[in-house]
């Protein structure tokens, strides 16, 4: 049995016989709601279990607690790290925050705007692009776009940034190398298309070699495959993956080839995840504080519910670790 569809602050207009900005004027305790109207919407909130447990204390408290943090209903990589940081600052703050997924369409259609006017939140942050950018409404509950996210829950803004990889190209031709691979994730991807640029703008700036750019599509068998179809005399001597789990793939073939890494093969990641540190060779990776960007963001969402500036400068969140995976070029 499929669940019923919960009511909405439309339902409860129609249902009253209101508009849905009366409703909302009502809940947030508009004194210019006639008594009759507001007895109307009264019984509509009961007879549609509309949120009452929150919607009494939004009535008697005028603060819910509670923010809604707002996610594209897309199929990219979990943002569990971002929302955790975004959690924590919420409750170092004193207040709940409840994570919204709403698909392409209802993010286009004024839904976020609805969820604003419930009388259930304080404010609203979404982690995606809005129509018009988003907006500070000022004299009711503030909606802040702050796009890490597009609407696939790809990284974007700064979880695409990619200056990172022009250290890491400056790095390896520090230590030698002079003809380079790099390996991505999908051409298609906000990421991937930065670190690409990145890459080759770093290789041409610094007079070195591109061995070519090659779409893995986030498969580290396809990085396994390209390793092992590398000719007998090929002059690469280091490969950038677009993560670290591509990377996996590159020394899983380097390693079939009878390769040493670093000493045939050096190989660098992007993301840092745990196993990284723990491999043998240890990866040299591109570490991203997730946590700390959404506790950012949500540090953002409050200065702007005080009626504070927002700050000038959000923190890098980004950082290059050296590993063993990484080390001075062979001999070709």
């Amino acid at each position: 049995m499929q669940n019923a569809r919960r009511p909405t602050i439309r339902d409860v207009a129609r249902l009253a016989g209101v508009s849905h900005q009366t409703v909302s004027r009502h809940l947030k305790h508009d004194p210019t709601v006639s008594p009759m109207l507001a007895a109307h919407i009264d019984q509509a909130v009961a007879q549609l279990d509309y949120r009452p447990n929150l919607v009494a204390r939004a009535m008697r408290n005028r603060s819910t607690g509670r923010l809604a943090l707002v996610l594209p209903a897309g199929d990219g990589r979990s943002p569990t790290e971002v929302l955790a940081g975004a959690n924590d600052a919420a409750q170092e703050a004193g207040l709940a925050l409840e994570v919204v997924t709403l698909p392409s369409g209802e993010l286009e259609g004024g839904r976020v705007a609805e969820l604003a006017d419930s009388g259930l939140y304080e404010a609203v942050l979404s982690l995606t692009d809005l129509p018009g950018g988003g907006r500070e409404r000022l004299g009711t509950v503030p909606i802040i776009s702050a796009p890490v996210f597009d609407r696939r829950l790809r990284g974007v803004g700064p979880l695409s940034e990619a200056n990172r990889m022009t250290e890491l190209v400056q790095g390896l031709a520090d230590l030698g190398h002079r003809e380079l691979l790099h390996l991505t994730g999908d051409r298609g991807h906000p990421s991937s298309q930065r670190r690409r640029e990145a890459y080759l703008h770093a290789v041409d700036d610094l007079g070195l070699r591109s061995a070519g750019v090659i779409d893995c599509g986030w498969d580290p068998e396809v990085a396994r495959r390209t390793i092992l179809e590398l000719p007998a005399d090929t002059a690469t001597t280091a490969v950038l993956a677009a993560d670290d789990v591509v990377a996996a793939g590159v020394i899983r073939g380097a390693r079939e080839r009878g390769w040493r890494i670093p000493e045939d093969l050096s190989v660098t990641g992007w993301d840092d995840l745990p196993l990284g540190a723990w491999m043998s060779p240890s990866l040299t990776t591109v570490s991203i504080d997730n946590h700390r960007l959404g506790a950012e963001l949500l540090e953002e969402l409050l200065r702007v519910m005080r009626g504070e500036d927002p700050a000038m400068n959000r923190p890098t969140i980004t950082r290059l670790v050296w590993r063993e995976s990484t080390g001075p070029a062979p001999a070709r």
